[in-house]
């Protein structure tokens, strides 16, 4: 286990930088999950970490001591690629222990390295079967175990799941977890996938254009985002934003909002700076669970014209068309369910809902 410390660091490639000064520091045995749109950021920030990536400017350090020009081989880091990337003519223990041959370990005390790293993931069975022998998600595991094996200080995975089915990806997330759980290890994990963020992470650091957005345990960022980015990327299915209109303040820490897609409907809203002073255009974030059948104390009632219906077995969205932006949805849970043109009354929880201003901070 090793604590990491970016400090300002920054890559450019050319004139165009991509990564804008990143400062963070992730804690000894942490599981940290970097999250992001394509071209975020995201992998070159963590192949910079591992010494495959130049810094441009900024530091890396590793329990307190500078590695930014340091040799990769020598950081103690193992890195756990989208690809396999296994020798198709060496068994699974061959490959998983030839860094330790080139290493110069020997031979008993490599197997015996291996044997244990086997015994973690459950593989002990295919050790001398080839990769092509193997399914996608035994041989990921044969990958991850070449990197257990090097026992680093820091386990990087970058984006390891993305080549598997659904059902497959579902089952290796568990692994890992399970995996970290395990080893206590410091782990950095790329994903563009923010379900797998959310159920991996001790903390997701949330990126964009190269810069960090906001950075947190998952349910945090999930219920307290700092911005309508944040709000809107964190969540499955995302959050529905509607154009609104502050028409008072209640208070200090309520703004009372009217809300066109939702027959101007009257919505009084809590702040989350009481000392914000919103006026004129805002946005409001409201999640699908918080529209419900159900009538919570307090609750606001609007009636939903449904356009479409995604159907999930146990739990449905109902489309609705808006005045301005995306549309909006529900989660529909329970008997009952509505179908296509249906006009159902709905319910909005008002102390469940956010404002961002236009702009897209939270307000």
């Amino acid at each position: 286990m090793a604590e990491l410390q970016l400090r300002n660091v920054r890559k450019s490639f050319g004139s165009v930088e991509v990564v804008r000064g990143v400062d963070l520091s992730v804690a000894s045995g942490e599981l940290v999950v970097f999250v992001g749109p394509s071209g975020c950021g995201k992998s070159t920030l963590l192949r910079m970490i591992a010494g495959l990536e130049r810094v441009t400017e900024g530091g890396i350090f590793i329990d307190g001591a500078e590695v930014t020009r340091t040799d990769p081989a020598r950081r103690g880091i193992a890195m756990v690629f989208q690809s396999y990337a296994l020798y198709p003519h060496m068994t699974v223990e061959e490959n998983m222990g030839f860094g330790l041959e080139m290493a110069g370990m020997p031979k008993e005390q490599r197997r015996e390295a291996v044997r244990k790293a086997a015994e973690v993931l459950h593989i002990e069975q295919y050790l001398a079967r080839k990769p092509k022998e193997l399914s996608g998600g035994q041989r990921q595991r044969v990958a991850i175990g070449r990197a257990i094996v090097r026992n680093p200080k820091i386990f990087l995975f970058d984006e390891p799941l993305s080549n598997l089915d659904a059902e497959l990806r579902v089952r290796m997330r568990l692994e890992i977890a399970k995996l970290h759980a395990r080893l206590g290890a410091t782990m950095i994990y790329v994903t563009h996938d923010q379900v797998e963020a959310m159920t991996l992470a001790s903390r997701i650091v949330v990126l964009r254009s190269g810069l960090v957005e906001q950075a947190g345990p998952p349910m945090d960022l999930y219920e307290n985002p700092d911005n309508r980015f944040v709000a809107g990327f964190i969540g499955s299915p995302r959050m529905n934003f509607l154009p609104a209109r502050v028409m008072a303040r209640e208070g200090q820490a309520d703004a009372v909002v009217s809300v066109p897609s939702l027959e101007n409907l009257m919505l009084k809203v809590p702040l989350r700076n009481p000392s914000a002073t919103p006026s004129g255009e805002v946005i409001l974030g409201i999640r699908p669970e918080h529209l419900s059948p159900e009538a919570a104390p307090g609750a606001v009632p609007v009636r939903f014209r449904i356009e479409a219906v995604e159907q999930f077995g146990n739990v449905s969205l109902l489309h609705a068309p808006a005045v301005a932006g995306d549309g909006i949805v529900a989660e529909w849970r329970g008997a009952g369910r509505p179908a296509k043109g249906d006009v159902v009354p709905l319910f909005i929880d008002p102390l469940r809902a956010m404002l961002f201003d236009p702009a897209g901070p939270r307000l």
